[in-house]
């Protein structure tokens, strides 16, 4: 049996634990369970639950949530069920926007669907011991040296107040030798030297991964502590659905199908475009969408189809870019300006039976347009049903060795001798970089202390650093979208944009549907230029058009 408060890497700067360790590490023990609980996130949960269920193991989804002004509040929700890990997402997603958020509200819902465990006396003092509430809540104890009088304290006060029990190991880091590297991700976080951290700034040097024989031989004389561990494991049972698709709903005028309004949209516009229409422009259109409805695609293409023609009414420029151009429907709702059929375009590159996975139209905007199509966005189908996909920000091989020898203690003079030479290549690259690349030939890295600080960042190689907008990715869903996944601002959130925890790659697994708005400043310059000979011609007819053609061209080096 594992324990249930396990942090990832996605507790960013704090946890160390690669998600693929976590789950050879249960694999390694034959557990049939792993859970993930990130600090206050669920950045990693997707992805978590698809490599989980890849290796026939049981994920256990939750969150260790703690209150900012209270440090001394902090509780781990477990989802029970898929509903509980909709409430999940909700509570991190008000904890990310609720300015004024204390974590003892969040114990006026109702919270059936989740198991919660503490080890917070504070907490367990201050809430409203219901019966409901009381099914459902344990009192986690944690025995390493510095936690056994508290633990003692938490034993007394769950047998005074009949609060039940379960046996834990809060973990940070996936073995003792890698407290280490946790020191390191907690100096960078606080932007200190190992030297300067706070005791309360670290975790216990104990708090690494267990094994389940090391649980059983700690808790051979509380028994109880691991059948309630084990009741917790079998009653949490959460299906994501993952890979099945959660498209957006286009709402319909009163009588129409997805299917019969889109046929509708595009065989009028297919008599806008052809005169006359010609029988392969029909039969090429007819195809098209058989195979939409088939996939199932038919509100995909009607959503964006509304942020076109809400774009177009607004006069903006727009430009469908990729493989959408090989589709006559993509012409005919506006996305794309090529005809398929006079270039001979396969509408198979871009959409087949054969194929599982949604279009992706890509949607270019004028930099100056972009937010005001977005806004809309927003208004049209609900602040509670849109938002934009976050970028995770790893570390690579130049940021890992400049922030690790920060850590310790190393000035920026001293430190940019060395990384001017580091190519900008995964942090994993280290150790090797002399041998693989000739800029790097001449870093004596094999001498300490540069050693150590090398062999630290390597094993930075992919950690989440921080997270930020994708440059045009915007998810709509047909529910409230934190039924999926949590939200946060983004870091510079000059208007105010609600990001996804998971990024893109997680956000597609979960099979919600991306949409990829994106802002092109050469657009911007093209309008403008238009708009600016419109002018001309306008207040001086073709003469100036003319006079400006014979000037002889001015090149500015």
């Amino acid at each position: 049996m594992l324990s249930f408060h396990t942090h990832s890497n996605y507790s960013i700067l704090r946890g160390t634990i690669r998600i693929p360790e976590l789950i050879e590490h249960a694999k390694k023990w034959g557990s049939p369970y792993v859970s993930l609980t990130d600090t206050n996130g669920m950045y990693g949960l997707i992805q978590f639950a698809r490599q989980v269920e890849e290796a026939g193991i049981k994920p256990i989804l939750g969150v260790y949530l703690d209150d900012q002004q209270r440090p001394d509040l902090h509780v781990v929700f477990l989802a029970k069920n898929n509903a509980g890990y909709a409430q999940i997402c909700k509570m991190i997603t008000t904890r990310k926007l609720q300015e004024d958020f204390k974590l003892i509200d969040l114990f006026k819902q109702k919270l059936d669907n989740v198991f919660i465990i503490t080890s917070s006396i504070a907490l367990l003092r201050e809430i409203k011991l219901t019966t409901e509430l009381r099914k459902n809540l344990y009192v986690e104890l944690i025995v390493t040296a510095k936690k056994k009088k508290q633990t003692r304290e938490l034993y007394e006060h769950a047998k005074e107040t009949g609060l039940q029990i379960v046996a834990s190991h809060p973990a940070y880091f996936a073995k003792p030798d890698d407290f280490l590297l946790h020191q390191v991700v907690r100096a960078i976080d606080k932007n200190s030297t190992l030297e300067q951290l706070a005791p309360d700034e670290i975790v216990d040097e104990e708090y690494y991964l267990k094994s389940p024989k090391e649980m059983k031989y700690t808790w051979r004389g509380l028994p109880e502590a691991l059948w309630n561990m084990e009741y917790i494991a079998q009653n949490c049972n959460v299906n994501l659905q993952l890979g099945k698709y959660k498209f957006p709903v286009f709402p319909m005028p009163l009588g129409e199908t997805p299917f019969s309004y889109l046929w509708k949209i595009c065989f009028e516009a297919l008599g806008r475009k052809f005169q006359p229409i010609t029988d392969k422009a029909v039969k090429r259109l007819q195809y098209e969408l058989e195979v939409i409805d088939e996939l199932g695609f038919c509100d995909y293409f009607l959503v964006v189809w509304d942020i076109v023609r809400e774009a177009h009414s607004r006069s903006m420029m727009t430009i469908g870019r990729g493989s959408a151009a090989n589709s006559l429907v993509s012409y005919c709702l506006g996305f794309t300006q090529v005809d398929p059929l006079e270039h001979n375009l396969y509408f198979e590159r871009f959409l087949n039976r054969g194929r599982t996975s949604p279009p992706d139209v890509d949607l270019d905007f004028s930099w100056k347009e972009r937010d005001a199509i977005v806004k809309y966005v927003y208004e049209k189908y609900g602040y509670d049903k849109v938002a934009m996909i976050s970028t995770t920000v790893t570390f690579r091989a130049r940021s890992a060795f400049r922030e690790t020898a920060k850590v310790f203690g190393f000035s920026d003079r001293e430190i940019s001798k060395f990384s001017k030479f580091i190519p900008w290549t995964s942090a994993q690259n280290l150790p090797d970089l002399a041998e693989k690349f000739p800029e790097a030939k001449s870093l004596k890295f094999d001498e300490e202390p540069w050693k150590t600080v090398i062999n630290i960042a390597s094993q930075l190689a992919g950690f989440p650093r921080h997270h930020s907008i994708h440059p045009g990715g915007i998810v709509i869903t047909e529910k409230p979208i934190t039924n999926y996944v949590a939200l946060e601002y983004a870091k510079n959130k000059g208007i105010g944009l609600v990001i996804t925890q998971p990024d893109m790659y997680p956000i597609e697994d979960f099979g919600l549907i991306k949409i990829d708005l994106l802002s092109q400043r050469s657009l911007g310059v093209l309008k403008d230029t238009m708009v600016r000979i419109a002018e001309d011609v306008k207040i001086n007819g073709s003469k100036t058009i003319n006079k400006r053609e014979n000037q002889p061209k001015i090149f500015k080096l």
